[in-house]
């Protein structure tokens, strides 16, 4: 039998007309504002005079990624759909894709096999134009700035010391150093610049932790541009440009309603990486969601040591919410190769490396449970190579850190094969009450925060702080934003900042080389490590298997 792949799984799927899911989340018709059939825009408006219920948030994390795959967002639309099944009232709240992994090396987001979020094509490449909004704020902004300096420069910008860059949701590396402004007096000033994808802007970052449109002009009006030449911070409110960058965004604000494969509503919305951003999807949607269902199931981006993290130390502190159960999604074959195995061997059993790699998962575990203080089940994605042994030797080891594993098979079986994950994660709902805490206090000192993510959360043994970096904190300090909360850019492929470190690595230090705020956000940025705010293409992109046939039929997205 030939396996379809999973866009053409999704191309066969019937799909509901978007106002029967509204309806179905309880959303009002006047609410809904379509984009097609398949996919609407929810004007918030509704909720206003809603009282606030006692809904359910489940975070789905995962163990450190690796080629195996880990299957993160599948296991999140599979859990909301197992959830429904039983009985529950579900909505399930989704980042949405970057074209940069869509056509890059990862692929898209809307879940895998007979679990993912519909119509998929539309969710991976333009969908409603959310991200597009984002790129044209971040590059009008770009624009002002520019233009202020060649019109004058009353505010007596240092074009040496501007820290905002444009961005394009693409992996480019040609764009990260540029120079521009060349040509002469009248084509601007000649300057060092470059470009961040999307995904990293600040924009995306307030977009997503935004709350209204209030919220989101005042987030927009402290974002930091670059200094003068007297060492004080230039802000988009200094520039007059918030207004209109908030008309260029107050749409896209607007939460996407659409559907998982077996009619689940889903919110997608907003779409941060979690290496290099906060990975999770806007406050706004989670809300809206909690404010509709009775059990809310979200992820966040990469590992539980980058999305959980920032998910917890982050958006929760921002938002206001706690989590009711999390969790941590492993496969089999991601453990093994944590254990040194080749990809190429990882379809035999092998007790002894995955007795190495198995500390990965615990280490993840061990944080949600005991770091943060939030009830947890694993949950093993179960391919056919994955023998009894191997699975029994999973589940005694997180049976000793008093966790439950429940194995899940989703891609295969959709909903029904997370029947037995959506009964365990009630129970925890039910049966066990969070005793959550953040890993830092926002009193500490920057560097203190630094630490205690580093030892508390990745297993290391310290920091190791640059000058430039020490010079940015000592600068950040002064200027009052040490009081802010963290957000940490690493490598996704490792607890340390080496992405060879695999495991559960133990001894390492974290090299800190930069250290920037972003005030519109409201957390300081901390880049580790090599990490880029602009990803490369690999040598063979997805987009050289991504065809059109003459029908307008897609094929080769996954």
């Amino acid at each position: 039998m030939t396996m379809l792949s999973d866009i053409e799984i999704a191309q066969a799927t019937k799909l509901q007309p978007i106002d029967v899911i509204a309806k179905k989340a309880g959303i009002p018709e006047d609410s809904v504002e379509h984009y097609g059939k398949y996919k609407a825009k929810i004007d918030p408006g509704f909720l206003k005079d809603r009282k606030a219920k006692k809904a359910k948030l489940i975070l789905v994390t995962a163990i450190t990624p690796t080629p195996a795959g880990e299957g993160k967002t599948t296991t999140t639309v599979g859990l909301s759909d197992g959830l429904s099944r039983i009985g529950k009232n579900v909505i399930v709240a989704l980042r949405e894709p970057s074209l940069g992994p869509v056509f890059g090396i990862k692929g898209g987001a809307a879940g895998g096999g007979y679990a993912q979020v519909a119509p998929m094509e539309d969710i991976n490449l333009h969908f409603t134009g959310d991200f597009h909004a984002i790129g044209a704020a971040n590059n009008l902004l770009a624009a002002m700035l520019d233009n202020h300096i060649h019109q004058g420069n009353a505010l007596g910008i240092d074009p040496g010391r501007i820290t905002w860059k444009r961005c394009v949701d693409m992996n480019d590396r040609q764009l990260r150093f540029i120079v521009d402004g060349c040509g002469g007096r009248s084509n601007g000033v000649t300057r060092e610049d470059g470009f961040d994808i999307t995904v990293a802007s600040e924009i995306m970052a307030v977009f997503c932790l935004a709350d209204s449109i209030t919220d989101l002009k005042e987030r927009l009006s402290r974002i930091i541009v670059g200094y003068t030449y007297d060492d004080k911070p230039v802000t988009a409110g200094d520039l007059k440009a918030v207004g209109a960058m908030t008309a260029l965004l107050k749409d896209a604000l607007k939460p996407n309603l659409v559907q998982t494969l077996e009619g689940t509503p889903a919110f997608v919305h907003g779409g941060p990486f979690a290496n290099i951003a906060h990975g999770c999807n806007s406050v706004s949607a989670t809300k809206m969601a909690l404010q509709l269902g009775d059990y809310v199931v979200t992820e966040a981006g990469f590992g539980a040591d980058l999305g959980a993290e920032k998910f917890l130390d982050i958006k929760c502190r921002a938002a206001g919410l706690v989590p009711d159960a999390v969790v941590v999604v492993a496969t089999v074959r991601a453990l093994k190769m944590h254990g040194g195995l080749d990809k190429k061997q990882l379809a035999t059993e092998d007790l002894a490396a995955l007795e190495k790699g198995i500390p990965n998962l615990l280490r993840h575990v061990s944080n949600i449970k005991n770091v943060y203080g939030l009830p947890c089940v694993v949950a093993v994605n179960r391919f056919p190579t994955d023998t009894d042994d191997e699975i029994d030797f999973i589940v005694k080891k997180c049976r000793a850190l008093g966790v439950n594993t429940e194995l899940s098979t989703v891609w295969a079986e959709g909903g029904k094969g997370g029947e037995s994950l959506a009964k365990e994660v009630v129970r925890l709902c039910e049966e066990e009450k969070p005793a959550f805490k953040f890993a830092y206090d926002l009193d500490a000192t920057i560097t203190a925060k630094i630490e205690s993510l580093v030892k508390k959360v990745y297993g290391g043994s310290g920091v190791v702080i640059t000058a430039n970096a020490k010079k940015q904190i000592e600068k950040l300090t002064a200027l009052g934003f040490d009081k802010l909360p963290i957000c940490v850019a690493k490598t996704q492929y490792s607890f340390s900042d080496n992405p060879a470190l695999l495991g559960a690595p133990e001894n390492f230090e974290v090299t800190v080389k930069n250290v920037k705020v972003s005030a519109g956000a409201g957390f300081i940025v901390v880049l580790t490590g090599d990490i880029m705010t602009m990803p490369g293409l690999p040598k063979v992109p997805a987009a050289e298997k991504i065809d059109v046939d003459e029908n307008g039929v897609i094929s080769g997205l996954f």
